[in-house]
């Protein structure tokens, strides 16, 4: 079952098999790639297996539509880390970063618009357009969002609901919590704290699509020396009867031994299912069986035969303009709106009216689609991970929610509906069986107060080490948190490597 593509033969593959490797990775995500990478160059025999046939996790791109790639999962990047791009030669590996016109594109239905980008002067002559105390306002300090509720912040800082609501629509990515919740805006800070090439808050497409970025991740793998296998999905950890990893089990009955193991998996998925729980104390277990992996995101992976055009930015492109490179936020007027949108999903309902952000990476990436035609992604909140007015598993139901999107984009951009060629949908039970992530949670659990910094993914537990000796965690589900930013693998690696030098004296 497993894949030789990536390894070579058969043979090869029986005899990596029957190795005894000084490290194993489950996932090849980027963090589990990332980590790899570094455990090689640090003299380590790695391999990495992944249960999907195809490398990346949540950034990958796959051709679902003939002539349309998608990025299925995460859709721009920022929060990669310069140092690990740099260490790893990832450009020289192929990563080509597309920098938009502008950064974030809020219609209104009133026929007003808010369009920001690179340029303080234009973003303060845009939010003059609907105050000056929230021009003066905006290059504030985003720390106060760390302990504080969205709305109390930003209530604080601007007044108009335009300007407001677009910089909540970022507080509330992959999140189930209302923007009235205390320390809901560090997600926000975690969103505008990335950088492209030195500047700061710049989210950039990534010519290809995100799985350009495990793409290149993957060929500074290789070049150091690990070895990769998709189609392999892990069972079990084997385990000492003293508590010590010894290798993993997979589901074709095939052992691999390892006295290091790393998982990029989820903490429930690794702790709750993996290991089994006889090894773990059961205070612990009951911090990973309880903590937060709601999430309140579908995905929906758009092709399209025309390019979207809003009616409320006067600047009738019918090639692109700066606004279609950006983020547009869709429903995202008033903070009002975000918190009944919420509320719907609380209740068990999709939203009445989804909060998107939608993104046209073909406005800039010409290899991802026809001539043309476009491929537009649209992040989706709020959706339940089991509704109370019907099914995911209900192909009509999933057909009403995706047409609701398209027709609220339609209020703002006439005709989107009628330029639909065909989608991909992931709900968050979606999310969860093709991709791993539990609750359908993009950052691999909750990233709220209790669960950050010294709390991530566990009190006591966020130096990647484990109760389990020898079974370290690499994923988005350990400190530093989620998104596309690769420190937790390279952090992880380090431990390990620290560890495995001072076992090997």
């Amino acid at each position: 079952m497993w894949s030789r593509g990536i390894n070579g033969s058969a043979t090869a593959t029986r005899r990596l098999k029957e190795k005894k490797w000084d490290a194993l990775v489950i996932g090849a995500g980027h963090n589990g790639l990332i980590a790899a990478t570094y455990l090689a160059r640090g003299g380590l025999s790695v391999a990495v297996l992944e249960r999907r046939h195809v490398i990346g996790g949540a950034a990958v791109t796959e051709e679902l539509i003939p002539g349309f790639k998608f990025s299925r999962c995460s859709y721009l990047l920022s929060l990669l880390r310069p140092s690990i791009i740099k260490e790893l030669e990832l450009v020289r590996h192929g990563l080509k970063l597309l920098k938009p016109i502008s950064q974030s594109f809020t219609p209104c239905l009133d026929g007003s618009y808010l369009l920001l980008g690179p340029d303080d002067e234009q973003n303060y002559l845009e939010m003059l357009k609907f105050s000056k105390r929230d021009a003066d306002a905006y290059p504030r300090d985003f720390l106060d969002l760390l302990l504080s509720p969205t709305s109390k912040v930003l209530n604080t800082w601007f007044e108009s609901d335009v300007v407001k609501a677009t910089l909540a629509a970022d507080a509330m990515i992959g999140s189930m919590a209302s923007i009235h919740t205390p320390g809901s805006g560090y997600v926000l800070l975690h969103h505008v704290m990335g950088e492209t090439d030195g500047e700061h808050n710049i989210w950039s497409h990534v010519e290809g699509g995100m799985g350009t970025v495990s793409l290149a991740i993957s060929n500074a793998a290789k070049e150091a020396g690990v070895h990769i296998f998709t189609n392999a999905e892990v069972s079990k950890l084997v385990i000492e009867e003293s508590g010590i990893v010894i290798g993993v089990l997979m589901v074709d009955g095939e052992r691999l031994h390892s006295s290091i193991v790393l998982s990029n998996a989820t903490p429930y998925k690794t702790f709750m299912e993996l290991v089994p729980q006889i090894f773990l104390p059961d205070e612990f277990v009951r911090a990973i069986k309880y903590s937060d992996y709601s999430s309140g995101t579908t995905k929906i992976n758009v092709a399209v035969d025309k390019l979207p055009q809003f009616q409320s930015c006067n600047l009738n492109h019918p090639e692109v303009g700066p606004h279609h490179t950006a983020t547009i936020h869709i429903g995202s007027e008033s903070m009002e709106e975000i918190g009944l949108a919420c509320q719907d999903a609380w209740n068990g309902l999709p939203s009445r009216r989804p909060v998107m952000e939608m993104t046209i990476p073909s406005s800039l990436d010409k290899t991802i689609s026809p001539p043309g035609k476009h491929v537009v992604s649209l992040f989706t909140q709020y959706t339940p991970y089991k509704p109370t007015d019907g099914s995911w598993e209900d192909p009509t139901y999933r057909e009403l929610y995706a047409q609701r999107c398209f027709n609220l984009i339609d209020e703002y951009a006439p005709g989107f509906s009628s330029s639909v060629i065909g989608y991909d949908m992931l709900t968050p039970p979606d999310l969860e069986r093709e991709f791993g992530l539990t609750g359908g949670n993009i950052f691999h659990g909750a990233m709220g107060l209790d669960s950050l910094f010294l709390m991530r993914p566990v009190k006591q537990w966020s130096d990647h080490r484990t109760p389990i000796r020898g079974l370290y965690m690499c994923g988005s589900g350990s400190h530093p948190g989620g998104g596309v930013m690769g420190a937790a693998g390279r952090n992880a690696a380090y431990v390990v490597l620290q560890d495995f030098k001072k076992h090997s004296r």
